[in-house]
């Protein structure tokens, strides 16, 4: 049957397909609805786990138990889970183990710009790379065929544009997979003599692999007109095909780690000139240069962010051709937190008495933005806690005082209690807001240990917030109302006076959380309005000025009233 989906839909049907049993991921944009997908299937079992180092060892148990198991992550996440995934490589499985990994280009919903394919050369892992969703299916049921083949992990490269875009697949039935009994091997402890004999093992099987690469279809020749031959991948093969046409040869490589030697050499030898198209870094040229082969690739076409056809286009010097390229330059629309986002009083406390804030990443790292403005820096999941420790450390009485950290309920539980243990530990006044929303929300509502429900929304183990934080050392364990300001406000001020380290839990759900009931919106008494502009200040995008009064937009305003909190005119009606 054919049916238009997702790439990553695509990517989750092709694990119902070959039959995996186990799925264990943490969201992360672009590759959240993997798992999601993947859930609507009752043969599968899926979870959310903590963070993707937990993911991939709870799939890799399930390999070792005899069934097919995976995980996917986005590219910041794959840091997260590197350290089991090197030694699962030598270690190897007992049944499929596929990594999905989602890369980002152009940064649409991330931190940094890496590119994951240097994790399969490092890690010694075959990573496979779709370049529309039908591949997404295809090359799923390959990668699983293959981990059990060489004994391996098998990477899947999705990157944003063939993550989130849609293109026909043609679904087939599941297979169902007989389990592997396990069998107890005492050469899988990897130690010693076990980790050297692993390595030499995985150095054959690289061998093999290469071999493999070679000759499968995976990595497929167009050949047409040799005045011009393209080496590419992923997204951009599709980009050569609409900016080249029918003019160029192409090797479109499937499999980016490890690469074909021997066909790489033929197909350039065949051509007149080697063009290597590639988003991100020049991997795949690198490995064309190391075999001694002259290319066109990253002297023409740029490192950062991703490619488009108008992109390729104008690198190349050629005419714009079919590619739509807009007349008018289109205002940018800032990201901003939702009308009635229960973290805006937060931040709009932390910017009022001019606080160092150290960040975190989720949907309050908008925080950042105008006119808030009330973040200094982020660097990744967890930082914040053990970020301002460090901080502190160096700053004395004068951080402790002056500075917080700020880090959501679900990334808290990925990699915060570690932070806050090392400020309990080591004793620094730190101040650590948690802000609980109750929900994971910048993924788009995934739930996570601190909710009570699983992936599938049903009754789950939920942490208790204030009795992990005691657990871990710390006396003072305060939770707060964001939306009562001047109590938010006399808490804050009064936990960075005190003689220790202490949490603050802002804890209010998010009011994008399905079923959440607003109260009515506020009302402008435009007599009172004197167009001061204080009710600005929080960022609201349902209050706006017009004609020098205050605007409510009702159709975005949840009533949530802390901008009546700010208006000394009494001009906002808070339904009181």
């Amino acid at each position: 049957m054919k049916e238009l989906m997702l790439g990553n839909k695509a990517v989750a049907r092709g694990m119902y397909e070959a039959g995996v049993k186990v799925i264990s991921s943490y969201p992360g944009t672009p590759s959240t609805e993997i798992t999601e997908e993947a859930a609507k299937y009752d043969e599968i079992y899926c979870e959310w786990a903590p963070n993707e180092k937990v993911a991939i060892e709870v799939a890799h148990g399930a390999t070792v138990g005899g069934v097919r198991a995976a995980c996917a992550m986005k590219h910041v996440g794959l840091n997260v889970a590197a350290d089991p995934l090197f030694t699962i490589s030598y270690q190897g499985l007992n049944a499929g183990l596929v990594v999905v990994v989602a890369d980002d280009p152009g940064m649409h919903s991330s931190q940094n710009e890496q590119d994951s394919r240097h994790y399969a050369k490092a890690s010694k892992v075959p990573m496979l790379e779709p370049s529309d969703s039908e591949e997404a299916r295809i090359f799923t049921k390959k990668a699983f065929e293959m981990s059990e083949k060489f004994n391996t992990p098998v990477f899947i490269k999705m990157c944003t544009r063939v993550a989130h875009s849609q293109s026909i697949v043609e679904t087939a039935d599941r297979v169902e997979v007989q389990k592997v009994p396990y069998v107890k091997d005492p050469t899988k402890v990897m130690m010693t003599k076990n980790s050297r004999d692993a390595h030499v093992r995985v150095e054959d099987r690289t061998k093999a692999l290469v071999s493999f690469a070679e000759t499968d279809e995976i990595n497929r020749l167009e050949m047409r007109d040799t005045k011009i031959g393209i080496i590419t991948s992923s997204t951009s093969y599709q980009y050569a095909r609409e900016v080249f046409g029918e003019d160029v040869s192409i090797l479109k490589l499937g499999m980016v780690w490890p690469m074909p030697v021997e066909k790489i050499r033929d197909f350039a030898s065949k051509v007149d000139k080697l063009i290597v198209l590639e988003e991100l870094d020049p991997f795949i040229e690198e490995h064309v240069r190391m075999l001694g082969i002259d290319c066109t690739g990253k002297d023409k076409l740029p490192v950062c962010g991703e490619f488009s056809q108008n992109l390729i286009r104008e690198c190349f010097g050629l005419d714009a051709g079919k590619g739509v390229k807009l007349s008018d330059e289109i205002p940018m629309r800032p990201p901003v937190m939702c009308a009635g986002c229960p973290h805006r009083g937060i931040f709009y406390v932390l910017k009022k008495h001019k606080l160092n804030v150290y960040g975190d990443i989720g949907c309050y790292t908008l925080g950042a933005v105008a006119p808030l403005n009330a973040m200094d820096l982020n660097v990744c999941m967890g930082a914040s806690c053990s970020g301002l420790h460090g901080f502190n450390k160096a700053m004395g009485e004068e951080g402790e005082k002056r500075s917080v950290g700020v880090i959501g309920d679900s990334t808290f539980v990925h990699s915060g209690m570690t932070g806050i243990t090392d400020i309990s530990y080591n004793m620094t006044n730190s101040t650590v807001i948690i802000l609980d929303n109750s929900i994971t929300g910048m993924t788009g509502h995934q739930q996570n240990p601190t909710t009570g429900k699983n992936l599938r929304g049903e009754p789950a183990g939920k942490i208790d917030l204030e009795a992990l934080c005691r657990a871990l050392g710390f006396n003072r364990v305060v939770v707060v109302d964001p939306y009562d300001l001047n109590e938010t406000e006399r808490v804050i001020m009064e936990e960075l006076e005190a003689p220790e380290p202490s949490i603050i839990i802002s804890r209010r759900p998010c009011v994008m959380i399905k079923g959440t009931v607003p109260n009515p919106p506020i009302k402008v008494n435009t007599d009172k309005c004197v167009g001061c502009k204080a009710c600005m200040s929080i960022g609201c995008p349902a209050i706006s000025v017009r004609d020098k009064k205050a605007v409510i937009d009702t159709t975005l305003c949840i009533g949530c009233k802390v901008c009546t909190k700010l208006c000394k005119m009494g001009a906002l009606d808070n339904g009181n």
